[in-house]
């Protein structure tokens, strides 16, 4: 598929002026963002991925099919980086939120093994507030499997206070949930 990076942006200041529609990637460090954007892309590289937290530290932004735009936001949620550093990532979030109207739909990536925690919480409210649709998605699902899996969107489900057919299973791994993925985005840009 074709896609290519256009920048990083550390400010507002920084971030591309462009026609497409885009869509932001966020969740905790780790969740598999990066990852998530490569098997979406049909690509191995093109987001640098690591087994090391705290990778993305600026807004990756990628052109999609020359028709939509990716955002690779900053994990949050990781305690080895200063608090200084996590705050200056906090406001940039806030700041593409608040500034991008190309933006219309934001992906929220959640390990179907964790609980969501208070940032999660956070992140789900500041879309609400800035009136972003919120996709929810479960990662890692090929770490589990059966009653695992009923019992883990049940959990994250009462959680977040949000109903469990809401949520698309993803697997970076195996592909699984790819297309559902990408019907949220196509709808989402519809004019």
């Amino acid at each position: 598929m074709e896609a290519e990076f256009l920048l990083s942006a550390a400010s507002c200041a920084q971030f591309p002026d462009t026609p497409y529609p885009e869509i932001a990637f966020a969740g905790r460090s780790n969740v598999g963002k990066s990852s998530m954007i490569n098997r979406l892309l049909e690509r191995k590289s093109l987001v640098k991925t690591g087994g090391t937290p705290g990778k993305t530290r600026l807004i990756n932004f990628f052109l999609a099919q020359k028709r939509v735009m990716f955002t690779d936001l900053p994990g949050y949620g990781y305690a080895a980086v200063s608090k200084a550093e996590r705050a200056s990532w906090g406001k940039l979030m806030e700041s593409y939120f608040r500034t991008r109207r190309q933006l219309r739909l934001c992906v929220l990536l959640l390990d179907i093994r964790r609980d969501p925690n208070g940032d999660d919480i956070k992140m789900l409210e500041a879309m609400k507030l800035s009136n972003i649709e919120a996709l929810a998605v479960l990662t890692k699902a090929d770490k589990l499997s059966g009653n695992g899996r009923v019992q883990r969107i049940k959990a994250v489900s009462e959680a977040l206070g949000m109903d469990k057919s809401r949520f698309i299973l993803f697997s970076s791994l195996t592909g699984e949930g790819r297309e559902k993925v990408w019907e949220a985005i196509e709808n989402s840009c519809r004019p």
